[in-house]
């Protein structure tokens, strides 16, 4: 038994990537980067989630809801635009709505889009975001002539910083005296009331009442200004540098699990987001939420604030899709897609190690697997894609490690009683008797 080589990637960055990619594969989750070279069929839903995000880094907003069945790729296709958005220079967050986050506190909401800020270079941004804003200050300063030990330095800087607070004080004032405080705190060296300062803007419900008093601050982020700090943060992320802020919102049907109370204040929420995006009142954001179509068409879905649902349904489906709409409506899986996407995994998988045998992992063994993978669902291919990637980079894995190996006579999907790594969903089309 050989494993597999590496062939060196650690000296190139694009056989890292894929020994990455088929990492995440065989853990059944969407890798973290070259989602590009997966995708299939979404050449028309990426190109218009470019053009959405270049006109918001022009200052203005936008959001777009991405609608499907499970299986239909809607995880992926927004992973997929934080990879685009992150290329363009913007900041990220994703967002998954859940109980811990759900849409109507939008406090909550405010807090995981801070501890999930993302640039091309580091995760949880927030800090670096803010340092680059005022390095970036200082460089054009010191650019003009100014040397870095004069005293003056730090006065021109504060000035221009002012200058900025000065818009976002109009927007939040409090956001605008934790940054002041963050800023003269680093000067002076009180490091451990710089990190409270990142906190209070991340959100955070316990920063003690000794920074607040420095701060001249009352309270945290409440649910009537969590908006209003995400528009002046997204101002501070501009002036850094960056394009604007692509906020992504995953399994947002979790809204319908609520009481009626709470789902009713999430979609006046949602409806809020919406109508501030018309109003260009939050400059620079791009939203995009994910959900099935019982989010929007249930009776505990959108549709049950005909307000929010007006502004975001669907034109009359004639056939035709049009991803411009402010839904994107993904088709289901098929046969095709599952195909074009194995050819490229043996692709990245090829790169990340050995060429595969393709004669032992033919377009024939392909769709035979198919179809003894989705016969034990119901023939749904919709639901085992990503079940269906994970068995088959197992496979690739034996054919590189066993020249005796041959799928085509060995492979079997077997359903295992009780298997923790199926989904809910996987298992309710299950055929298996247990």
């Amino acid at each position: 038994m050989a494993i597999p080589e590496s062939n060196g990637f650690g000296r190139d960055e694009h056989r890292l990537e894929s020994v990455g990619i088929i990492n995440a594969l065989r853990r059944g989750t969407v890798p973290e980067s070259g989602l590009g070279r997966l995708a299939v069929g979404l050449s028309t839903e990426e190109k218009v989630i470019s053009s959405q995000l270049a006109f918001v880094g022009t200052g203005h907003a936008d959001c777009k809801f991405v609608r499907g069945e499970y299986g239909s790729g809607k995880t992926f296709l927004i992973s997929r635009a934080q990879e685009i958005g992150l290329a363009s220079k913007f900041v990220t967050s994703h967002v998954v709505i859940s109980p811990d986050t759900p849409l109507h506190k939008l406090q909550a909401v405010y807090a995981k889009i801070c501890s999930g800020l993302t640039t091309q270079t580091e995760d949880h941004a927030l800090k670096s975001i803010i340092d680059t804003w005022i390095y970036g200050i200082e460089d054009r300063l010191i650019s003009t002539g100014i040397r870095e030990d004069d005293p003056a330095l730090a006065a021109q800087t504060a000035k221009e910083i002012e200058s900025v607070l000065l818009r976002v004080s109009g927007i939040n004032s409090g956001l605008a005296a934790a940054l002041r405080t963050y800023y003269q705190a680093n000067n002076t060296g009180d490091f451990a009331t710089a990190q409270s300062a990142v906190g209070w803007i991340a959100g955070e419900q316990t920063v003690g009442r000794t920074f607040k008093s420095q701060a001249g601050l009352k309270g945290t982020v409440t649910e009537g200004d969590a908006l209003a700090f995400l528009n002046g943060l997204v101002h501070v992320i501009v002036q850094a540098g960056y394009s604007g802020l692509l906020v992504t919102f995953d399994e947002v049907e979790t809204a319908q699990a609520f009481a009626r109370p709470q789902r009713e204040k999430g979609y006046i929420n949602l409806r809020q987001i919406v109508d501030m995006i018309d109003r260009n009142e939050l400059p620079n954001c791009f939203f995009l939420f994910a959900g099935t179509p019982a989010l929007f068409d249930s009776a505990k879905g959108i549709r049950s604030l005909p307000p929010l649902y007006d502004r975001i349904g669907m034109i009359a489906d004639d056939g035709y899709s049009n991803p411009m709409q402010t839904q994107i409506v993904l088709p289901k899986f098929d046969v095709k897609k599952l195909e074009e996407v194995s050819t490229r995994v043996i692709e990245i998988y090829s790169e990340a190690y050995s060429e595969v045998d393709k004669s032992r992992v033919s377009i024939r063994f392909i769709r035979a697997m198919i179809e003894r993978v989705t016969g034990r669902f119901g023939g749904r291919v919709d639901v085992v894609p990503r079940l269906y990637l994970r068995e088959f980079v197992d496979v690739l894995d034996k054919c590189a490690l066993y020249d005796s190996y041959n799928p085509m006579e060995k492979y079997a999907f077997a359903a295992k009683e009780n298997d923790t790594s199926l989904k809910e969903e996987e298992k309710a089309v299950m055929e298996v008797s247990w």
